[in-house]
């Protein structure tokens, strides 16, 4: 029987409550348990797919293309696991089913209601999920970690916290526990617990008590015995059940706060976990992630050098709308031991017409920018803050400062090398142009364009390297013959390869810096997020300059990487590998790029690392062919004017 623990907030949101699921559940997994997570969220978007950065965060993209609330982000990264669009629930997708199964005559005639109609389908869709197998186990999950998003009172959360009171019955009580989350503010000086009463008042008059209570405090100060014993009065609960969660200074020492409290023996002994069969070998496991990220924390106190990272973006305004990036790049800062500084610079004023409206943001823009360490364009999207990029690519190129361009970045970098480098001053993107007479920058042509739902190049896909085997094998059997030593799932024979005369081992495949970072693979995968990409047609004119494409898709007509041979380090992705980045397992872009920030010693070190140690994180399963790919994901092309599968109906 899987174990459930519900997270919920009160008093105000944003204040950790997904910091707080995601170490709860590293806990239980240094036990030796698998745990899986759940995140609510109460909007009626179907997903996060459609909504503004700056409003609401970065949006994060799973496997299977689910557009996703960034705290599925953290639990990924904490936990090691592979979720899927399941994992995320909002109203709007549940009453979208509930409606479909309506219009169907499931309910049997019956007047459809939030109680019980409504508040069934959430306690369904949890139970369905949780059971679901989520890393390489291929087994269900032990525990299954639910945060509710947003507070509690709050109008359009409450089908879930009913549907929660009920689900406690369900399952029962020794596989339900609530941990809420609460502010506790410091006025003066002094800890107040009144906020935490009132917050616990009204959980409980909504029919759930919370085992734990963890009282969050806005400063390093810990939580004083005197506050604790009032909250333990007033809340009916134990002092031992009541945690501090005091700012610290990392995110990676929230778990390690919590268990110096003894939230896992507490969790053990009220779940009655010990029913539970953990195999040796788990334990083991457990113990050596335990092992390790203590090790990775004391070694992150103990960085004093710096490296100094400057991201020139369009939404630097919200840091949330970065959550990835910011991550894939502390991760790779604490694999070689640097001290992380990033220094946000707005991409629009880097640009000449900010000289003049703004003369000092632009000039501390430019100051911030020729003083980098390395420079970094994330993605984005429309075409306000573009030429701010380009001429920040244009400086990483010409002063050889390691570069990192993802997404738009990466199609930033083509445009910057047409203009630079080809003369072709007009190069534009038709994102931004779309009548432009040098298009070097299209849109996809199989891309909805009246529906922005769910309809772009979304999840895991693969890049093949070129100079390799599985490059030669792609263009020489891309339309799969008879002959072709190519399995089902689109996996190549290197056997067969190495003895066709038709292979050859050349360039790029031989220098290039992210085939190392690899693992010096033939084939890597990477999640995707985009509607645009390079024009194919302007490959050949692109190349021939000497922007060099290491990576593309399988039939070699979507450019995925490109690269500079003589630079200390120029990369450019489509794809977005900070959504992929673990604290303990760094992506190798971002890992590589921190590493050439940090001097060419330590990206020598690095790349000969990777190239012997390096472990994809996608489950084995995941890693096989675009086209396999394809079915298991919301990308559907559009075909007859319509869209197929999973995507909204496009307008013939």
């Amino acid at each position: 029987m899987t174990k459930y623990i519900l997270i919920s907030g009160g008093v105000v949101s944003g204040i950790g409550k997904g910091i707080i699921a995601s170490s709860t559940g590293l806990l239980l997994k240094t036990t030796g348990l698998k745990v899986t997570a759940i995140k609510i969220d109460p909007y009626m978007n179907i997903d996060a797919g459609t909504m503004r950065p700056t409003e609401h965060g970065e949006v994060f993209v799973l496997n299977d293309g689910g557009e996703v609330d960034l705290d599925l982000g953290n639990y990924e990264r904490y936990l090691d696991v592979t979720l899927s669009r399941d994992n995320n629930i909002t109203t709007g997708k549940i009453y979208r089913e509930v409606i479909e199964r309506e219009r169907k005559g499931e309910y049997l005639g019956k007047t459809v209601q939030i109680v019980p109609h409504v508040t069934s389908a959430i306690q369904d869709w949890i139970e369905r999920v949780s059971k679901i197998p989520v890393d390489n186990s291929g087994e269900e999950p032990d525990i299954c970690i639910i945060e509710l998003g947003g507070t509690v009172g709050d109008i359009e959360s409450a089908p879930f916290v009913e549907a929660m009171r009920q689900f406690q019955f369900r399952v029962g009580y020794d596989n339900f526990a609530l941990i809420h989350v609460s502010l506790v503010p410091d006025m003066h000086g002094e800890q107040k617990t009144k906020p935490t009463q009132t917050t616990v008042h009204a959980l409980r008059g909504l029919g759930l008590l919370p085992d734990l209570i963890a009282c969050r405090l806005l400063a390093p100060r810990l939580l004083e015995n005197t506050t604790k014993e009032k909250i333990s009065m007033f809340c009916h609960v134990s002092s031992n059940q009541v945690l501090g969660v005091h700012d610290v200074s990392s995110v990676y020492h929230v778990p390690l706060l919590l268990q110096s409290q003894g939230i896992v023996d507490y969790l053990r002994k009220r779940l009655n976990l010990t029913v539970l069969n953990v195999p040796e070998e788990m334990s083991q496991k457990g113990l050596s992630i335990e092992a390790r990220w203590k090790a990775m924390t004391k070694a992150q106190e103990r960085c004093y050098d710096e490296v100094k990272i400057v991201l020139v973006g369009k939404y630097t305004e919200f840091k949330d709308s970065y959550m990835s990036v910011i991550k894939a790049l502390e991760h790779s800062a604490f694999r070689v031991q640097h001290k992380l500084v990033i220094q946000w610079v707005e991409s629009s004023n880097l640009e000449p017409p900010a000289q003049g409206s703004d003369p000092a943001k632009y000039h501390d823009a430019w100051r911030a920018l020729v003083g980098a360490s390395g420079i970094l364009v994330p993605g984005g999207f429309g075409q306000r803050g573009t030429e701010g990029m380009i001429l920040a690519i244009r400086w990483a190129r010409e002063q050889k400062v390691p570069f990192l361009g993802i997404c738009l970045g990466f199609q930033m970098a083509v445009l910057e090398w047409a203009r630079n480098v080809l003369g072709v001053q007009d190069a534009q993107s038709t994102e931004f142009v779309p009548d432009t007479p040098n298009p070097f920058i299209i849109f996809m042509p199989e891309i909805s364009r009246s529906h922005m739902g769910g309809t772009m190049r979304l999840g895991l896909r693969p890049t093949v390297f070129q100079g390799t085997a599985r490059a030669q094998l792609s263009s020489t059997f891309t339309n799969g013959s008879a002959n072709s030593p190519i399995d089902a799932d689109g996996i190549a024979n290197s056997a067969d390869m190495l003895g066709s005369p038709k292979f050859a081992l050349e360039s790029p495949a031989t220098w290039s810096k992210a085939r190392q970072l690899y693992g010096n693979v033939d084939r890597m995968w990477e999640r995707h997020r985009h509607r645009y990409e390079v024009n194919p047609e302007k490959v050949p004119q692109l190349e021939a300059s000497g922007l060099t494409f290491v990576g593309k898709d399988e039939r070699g007509e979507r450019m995925q990487i490109l690269e500079l041979k003589d630079h200390p380090f120029f990369l450019g992705l489509q794809p977005h590998p900070e959504l992929c980045s673990r604290p303990l397992n760094p992506s190798p872009p971002f890992l590589g790029f921190i590493a050439a920030a940090c001097g060419s010693s330590v990206l020598s070190e690095q790349l000969e690392e990777q190239a012997q140690n390096y472990r994809p994180p996608h489950p084995e399963g995941s890693m096989v062919s675009e086209e396999t790919l394809r079915e298991r994901t919301m990308e559907h092309p559009v075909r007859g004017g319509r869209m197929s599968g999973w995507g909204t109906p496009v307008a013939d």
